[in-house]
C-alpha cells in the first residue's frame, strides 16, 4: 500500500468514526475505500471491523451524559448484541468467500434503504410524544431486534447503527439523543465481540496495517462525531453514505 493510499484509508476511518457516532453506516465509507485500493473483500471486512472498534469506544464515551441512569436498559440489551454478534461472526467464517462476495452487494443495498428510511422511522418518536406508556410487547420485540441487528453487525456491519436506530425509534419513546447513545454502545459491543472472534479464529484474513490505519482514523473520528457531529446536516451525511454505497455495489458486481 502506497503512502497516499494509506492516508486515504486513514481519512476514510476518520469519516467512518464521525458518521458512526452520529448516524451509523461508517462501514459504507471504509469498506468501499478498501475495495478501491484492491483489498480482498473478506480481508477488508474483517480488518475494517477490528479497526472501527477504536472509533466505537470514543463515540460511546462521547454520549456518556445522555446515558446517565440508563444502566438497567443497557444491561438488558447488551447481552443480546453480544450473542448476535458471535452468531454473525461465525456465519462469516463458515460461509465460503464466494458466498460473501455474492451477499455483500445485497447487504449494502439493504443498508442504503435503511439509510433512506431512517428519518421517517425516527420521526415516529417525535409524533408519538414522550411519557406515553410503552406496550408490553415492545420490550421482547426490542430484545429480539437487537439480537438480529447483532447478527447482521457481526457478519458485515454496514448500517447496523441505522438498523439499531430504526428499531429503537419504532419501539422506544426515549429522546432521540439517548437512543443514539444506546446505538453507540450496542454497536461497540457487536464490533468488539466480532473483532475478538476474528482475532482468535481468522487471523489469516486480517491485514494489520489496515486495522491500524482505520483504527487511528476512527478513534479521532469518534471524538469529533460525539462533540461536533450533530452540527452536520443529516441529509449531507446520508447523501455521502448513499453515493459511496452505490460505488461499492458497482465495484463488487461489475468490477470484482
Amino acid at each position: 500500500m502506497s503512502f497516499w493510499s494509506a492516508v486515504a484509508v486513514a481519512m476514510a476511518g476518520t469519516g467512518a468514526g464521525i458518521i458512526n457516532a452520529i448516524v451509523g453506516s461508517g462501514t459504507l465509507i471504509t469498506f468501499p475505500t478498501l475495495l478501491f485500493f484492491g483489498v480482498n473483500p473478506l480481508v477488508a471486512n474483517v480488518s475494517n471491523n477490528i479497526g472501527l472498534v477504536a472509533g466505537g469506544v470514543t463515540g460511546a464515551w462521547g454520549y456518556r451524559h445522555e446515558l446517565g441512569g440508563q444502566a438497567p436498559t443497557l444491561r438488558r440489551l447488551m447481552p443480546m448484541s453480544f450473542v448476535g454478534s458471535v452468531v454473525g461472526a461465525g456465519l462469516l467464517l463458515v460461509l465460503p468467500a464466494a458466498a460473501f462476495r455474492a451477499i455483500v452487494p445485497v447487504l449494502i443495498l439493504v443498508a442504503l434503504v435503511l439509510v433512506l428510511a431512517g428519518p421517517r422511522i425516527q420521526a415516529r418518536v417525535h409524533s408519538q410524544g414522550e411519557g406515553e406508556p410503552v406496550p408490553r410487547w415492545h420490550t421482547p420485540a426490542m430484545a429480539a431486534g437487537v439480537f438480529l441487528a447483532g447478527v447482521y453487525g457481526g457478519y458485515f456491519g454496514a448500517a447496523q447503527g441505522v438498523l439499531i436506530m430504526g428499531l429503537l425509534s419504532a419501539l422506544s419513546l426515549e429522546p432521540l439523543q439517548r437512543l443514539n447513545g444506546y446505538k453507540n454502545v450496542l454497536s461497540l459491543v457487536v464490533n468488539l465481540v466480532a473483532a475478538a472472534v476474528f482475532v482468535l479464529f481468522a487471523r489469516e484474513h486480517i491485514d494489520w496495517l489496515v486495522v491500524v490505519l482505520i483504527g487511528v482514523g476512527a478513534f479521532v473520528g469518534g471524538i469529533i462525531g460525539a462533540r461536533v457531529g450533530r452540527r452536520i446536516a443529516p441529509n449531507v451525511l446520508r447523501g455521502l453514505i448513499i453515493a459511496i454505497g452505490l460505488v461499492a455495489i458497482v465495484k463488487l458486481v461489475w468490477f470484482p
